[in-house]
């Protein structure tokens, strides 16, 4: 899943930076759950024999850009509101990149 490393890069923060690791930390945690229901499937790191391609996500490369786009976008924007500036949605390329993986319920 994505890591700590990778999440200091997407926001640009010096690797030996420590500050802000539990904040990451708990971003990432938040990331791989909003994609978990957003596409109603569990986040997988590897397809297994075992698995249901129907309710399990296997993390790729599209993936991991979305969850960095999440962790980027709430570490910029700490809070749910932001005055003084014009609104836009940011997270318009998380739904992009998520589409594909929707799984619909019948």
């Amino acid at each position: 899943m994505l890591s700590l490393e990778r999440a200091k890069q997407q926001v640009r923060l010096d690797p030996d930076f420590h500050d802000e690791d539990e904040l990451l930390k708990s971003y990432i945690i938040a990331a791989g759950r909003l994609i978990e229901n957003h596409t109603r499937r569990t986040l997988i790191t590897d397809s297994d024999e075992n698995t249901d391609p129907e309710t399990t996500l296997i993390y790729s490369g599209d993936i991991e850009v979305a969850m960095l786009l999440l962790v980027g976008n709430w570490y910029a924007n700490r809070e749910s509101v932001v005055t003084g500036e014009s609104v836009t949605v940011l997270p318009l390329a998380v739904d992009m990149l998520l589409q594909p993986y929707v799984r619909y319920l019948e």
